[in-house]
């Protein structure tokens, strides 16, 4: 090989290079930019320019300190200064939280990070800043998608309640007029004709089937209710719900694995319902394994099972469930927790029943249990499910 032709192949590599090295500054999602250690901005990656406002020519050339609000604005060169006759590191190599400036001069909150290298025999900063008010608007997002799904819960709870108490007192409602009626031919029987005691008796009855018709209006209100339903894509509902179920989960050491199905899970349902019972079941399980030895895994997996419906599944290895507890699990006033009123799992099996799916459990090989839920997948077309 040549010398010229080692020349053309050294080219070639740096030109490689180069391009690799453009093709990350123009789509990295967090702004980057490069400074000199005057301040001076040389380079302004096109993240950096929508996040700021400024084309790169508008900034390159110019001291960084533009991007920057008072008093950060008259203080930088003095920051850089004092790095380099100190040493001493305020943000290269650490990051922090701090105020940036957009040409418009409106001022918002940016995750800054710095880098430090020798380029040509100078030194160079790179600044990777990410745009903290986004993070805002998505917490500000998952606080309102909270507060749906304590909203549902609550009438769920209440519905749930209600329809539970309904059938619980039938039975002794109709026990009574069986009696009233009962004593009253008995009284007849033994030659006791007081019109008062009949009259009594007979509004006794009255009012024990008022009470079992006002009963049985309640259950049709309640079963009739219908949600609003909308065609949903499942990864989407299952992601939304399990980042809010994980809220504080790092702290318990759990470790989170999804395996999201790669094929279209078009579902007709009342999302926030759905969310509401994935967020349910996610949050028992983190609340199971947060007192249970490491390790503490939590997996949720989605995917197509048979062509026509659409399955979750969500296990952890906690400490399982007894047999006793599984056999009874979905009924009401059933629960494994000591101030718990046993209707989660009631109301989760309730709002998938009326989704046409199913919702049941299995305990682990080794530890813990996975709970599936199943839902038809609907024809986008039409709505209709498949």
């Amino acid at each position: 090989m040549t010398i010229e032709s080692e020349g053309t192949v050294t080219h070639e590599m740096l030109r490689e290079r180069e391009a690799r090295l453009r093709s990350i500054l123009e789509t990295a999602p967090d702004a980057i930019l490069v400074i000199d250690e005057r301040g001076i901005i040389e380079s302004f990656s096109p993240a950096a320019e929508r996040l700021f406002g400024y084309d790169s020519g508008e900034v390159i050339g110019r001291n960084v300190s533009i991007l920057m609000p008072a008093p950060y604005h008259e203080r930088h060169d003095s920051y850089i200064n004092n790095y380099l006759e100190t040493g001493e590191r305020r943000i290269i190599g650490i990051g922090r939280i701090v105020v940036g400036q957009r040409k418009d001069g409106s001022a918002f909150p940016i995750e800054l990070s710095v880098g430090e290298a020798m380029i040509g025999g100078k030194r160079h900063f790179t600044g990777f800043i990410r745009d903290l008010s986004e993070r805002q608007l998505t917490e500000n997002r998952l606080h309102e998608l909270q507060l749906e799904l304590l909203h549902v819960s609550r009438l769920s709870d209440v519905g749930q309640m209600a329809s539970t108490l309904a059938h619980e007192l039938n039975q002794p409602l109709a026990a009574i007029v069986n009696y009233v009626q009962a004593t009253r031919r008995m009284l007849q029987a033994e030659g006791n004709h007081s019109p008062k005691i009949a009259e009594t008796m007979e509004k006794a009855v009255a009012q024990a089937a008022r009470a079992g018709e006002i009963i049985r209006h309640l259950r049709s209100f309640i079963q009739r209710g219908e949600a609003e339903r909308q065609i949903e894509e499942l990864n989407n509902v299952v992601e939304e719900a399990t980042a809010l179920a994980l809220v504080g989960a790092k702290e318990s050491s759990i470790n989170v694995r999804w395996v999201l199905g790669t094929e279209p899970m078009p579902v007709l349902i009342d999302k926030v319902q759905i969310q509401q019972v994935v967020f349910n079941i996610i949050r028992n399980s983190v609340e199971a394994m947060s007192e249970h030895p490491l390790p503490r895994d939590l997996i949720v997996t989605t995917g197509r099972v048979g062509g026509d419906t659409a399955q979750i599944s969500i296990s952890d290895s906690g400490p399982g469930l007894a047999p006793k507890v599984m056999a009874q699990l979905f009924q009401p006033f059933v629960t494994t927790k000591e101030r718990g009123m046993g209707l989660g799992l009631s109301i989760c099996k309730t709002i998938i029943d009326s989704h046409n799916g199913r919702l049941w459990a299995s305990p682990n090989s080794k530890r813990g249990a996975t709970f599936y839920i199943a839902l038809p997948i609907t024809d986008e077309t039409d709505g209709r499910t498949g």
